[in-house]
């Protein structure tokens, strides 16, 4: 019945730096968009085939999670590039790796991955298919 996920909602507290983050550091695009209930200008950040639309904390559109708050995700992405280039780049605008690279189990296989945080404390995995 599902083929794939098409787009995910992030409540942020701290819009700016989660604009900062994304599009900065983890090379996605920033894009606006008319959207939600009633209509009206959105942001989202896109990446390959799929995007995170941006909800404000306080100030979410309708309809919305039950209890959306920053900090609940931990999203797993595969990287564009080898897991050691993606070290190298959150060296190179010094964001702090949490843990790794270790060896974990992606959805379609092994993986090795790195894991960050956002600003709202999200625990985003970087991850590479080996």
């Amino acid at each position: 019945m599902i083929d794939h996920l098409d787009h995910l909602v992030l409540t942020t507290a701290r819009p700016d730096a989660c604009i900062d983050f994304y599009t900065r550091v983890m090379g996605m695009q920033l894009e606006s968009f008319i959207g939600g209930t009633p209509p009206v200008e959105r942001k989202a950040l896109k990446f390959g085939n799929q995007k995170i639309n941006i909800h404000v904390q306080g100030s979410e559109f309708e309809p919305k999670a039950h209890l959306p708050v920053p900090g609940a995700f931990d999203l797993c992405f595969i990287a564009s590039m080898p897991l050691d280039a993606v070290i190298a780049r959150l060296a190179e605008v010094s964001w702090p790796i949490v843990e790794g690279p270790v060896m974990r189990t992606g959805a379609v296989g092994k993986i090795r991955s790195v894991y960050v945080r956002d600003p709202d404390f999200n625990l985003i995995e970087i991850s590479e298919y080996l």
